[in-house]
């Protein structure tokens, strides 16, 4: 009988590898990822469904392929479950919401990201948690019993939460259940989750990765992406994402590539990187009142000081705008919330971040949404001025370590609740709203209350520049590696409940 696979323990790339090799079956490590996701997926939060039928359905198709010498499956047997708010042909989708949750959308069709990460040949395990329509910075869904409360927490901790709005897959992917998941970013739903579980997470450029052909790019906010505990891996999920579907309205960057990029030893990485230039930015930049954490101070800190070790030249960065000017945000993310296909009458079941985010959209007129979108335009171009001088400007990923659940959110209060998120995610939306490619690395770790938590830094780029970003976070993995997260929950006695 074989051993059980140790799925928790490999990357995608050795996953792939060795299917394509026949040293492991696909549906072996299926299996073995259903397992975790069945037991720790299912004590963090991390899964809003599992499709064992499925998963175990496409990797017999690969195992297959495989046995028909079909060498060509980048992911062949990568278990890589789906966010809950992109559609998975007969799969029901609830969008972490309660007003879904009683009568789930079944699609009929895939989404473009499901599509080529099936022909990728990765197993779809199942739909990872996300928050209401995937609008906070935390994953704390009301689609438990009676409308309770089902939180995605962080592993290192467990009475911290995993982040959002991708928190399910992030949790996923830091408890060893798949290597990577894929994951959206509208305002910094990859990297905050990455940041709050110790993972990799990349956010492209604008147009890099298609929202198509299902879905359309709208102000251009968002974009999907996956979430890994490599930059090898991100590298590698990023090539199989990066491919255009008919109707593209956003020029693409340059594709393909990534993985290749990154495959070079440290000083080969060196060179090749060398004359970029660095910038180092520490103060907030969409919540002047952000109280910053020493140690998320020096997560980038640490991040600048071993490139600078490495050749490149480092200074101060700019912030690029105000918070003033950063509300040209703000009728882009309400309005979007607003045209929510939800009927009038079970507006009542929305969450109250969500009803109100739909009410600031309401007095949102059709001018002031075209000055919106123009205004968010001229802040990408103030940024492009601003950072001219760098290729790279690093800040921390959050404020500080990943939020004890519940402490964000605040039912009572949705805008103190929307201002809360703004303070503990200072930095991440901006990269949205120009569409620079943007990662959170796990650098850094330090230890609160006896428990080592991890602070991530983060890297944004030029836009169309994912390549020399992925190289730059993978030179940082080769220098300062980080350990892999707790695949055992950390339990504290303030989360034993």
């Amino acid at each position: 009988m074989p051993e059980p696979v140790d799925v928790a323990r490999l990357t995608a790339l050795e996953i792939g590898s060795a299917v394509r090799e026949g040293r492991l079956s696909a549906v072996d490590v299926a299996t073995a990822s259903l397992e975790r996701a069945s037991t720790v997926g299912a004590e963090l939060g991390a899964f809003a469904r599992l499709t064992p039928e499925l998963a175990l359905a496409e990797a017999a198709a690969v195992d297959e392929a495989v046995a028909q010498r079909d060498g060509t499956l980048p992911l062949a047997g990568v278990p890589c479950p789906i966010k809950d708010l992109n559609a998975v042909r007969g799969v029901p989708l609830t969008a972490g919401a309660r007003v879904l949750a009683a009568a789930p959308v079944v699609p009929e069709g895939d989404d473009g990201t499901v599509l080529l990460l099936r022909r990728a040949g990765t197993t779809m395990i199942g739909k990872t948690s996300t928050p209401e329509f995937g609008f906070p910075p935390y994953t704390e869904p009301r689609t438990g019993p009676d409308g309770a409360i089902v939180a995605a927490r962080t592993p290192w901790d467990t009475s911290r939460g995993a982040g959002g709005s991708s928190g399910g897959a992030a949790a996923a992917v830091a408890l060893g259940v798949c290597p990577i998941a894929h994951a959206s970013d509208g305002g910094g739903s990859i990297r905050i989750p990455a940041a709050s579980c110790g993972i990799v997470g990349f956010k492209p450029s604008r147009g890099m990765v298609s929202n198509g052909p299902l879905g359309v790019d709208g102000p251009g906010l968002g974009t999907q992406g996956a979430l890994a505990r490599t930059v090898s891996d991100a590298a590698l999920a990023l090539d199989v994402l990066a491919q255009p579907w008919p109707g593209e309205v956003v020029p693409s960057p340059v594709r393909g590539g990534m993985l290749a990029a990154v495959d070079r030893n440290l000083a080969d990485l060196a060179e090749e990187l060398r004359g970029v230039r660095v910038g180092l930015l520490l103060e907030p930049i969409v919540a002047g009142d952000a109280v910053i954490h020493p140690e998320a101070v020096a997560a980038a800190e640490r991040a600048v000081a071993s490139l600078r070790s490495l050749g490149l030249d480092v200074a101060p960065a700019p912030v690029p705008f105000t918070p003033q000017e950063w509300m040209a945000f703000m009728p882009l993310w309400s309005v979007g919330a607003l045209s929510l296909p939800v009927p009038d009458e079970a507006e009542p079941l929305l969450e109250p971040l969500t009803g109100w985010l739909r009410d600031v959209g309401r007095a949102v007129t059709g001018a002031q949404y075209a000055a919106a979108v123009a205004d968010a335009q001229r802040v990408a171009r103030r940024m492009a001025v601003a950072w001219e001088a760098f290729d790279v400007v690093v800040t921390p990923s959050l404020a500080g370590p990943p939020a004890p659940v519940g402490s964000i959110r605040d039912d009572d209060d949705p805008a103190a609740d929307f201002e809360d998120q703004k303070r503990f995610t200072p930095w991440t939306s901006p990269a949205n709203i120009s569409g620079r490619p943007s990662a959170s690395i796990p650098i850094h770790r330090a230890v609160f209350d006896g428990v080592e938590l991890p602070f991530g830094a983060m890297l944004t780029g030029r836009i169309g520049e994912d390549r020399m970003l992925l190289q730059v976070a993978r030179m940082l993995e080769l220098a300062d590696p980080w350990p892999m997260p707790p695949t055992t929950p950390v339990r504290t006695r303030r989360g034993a409940d």
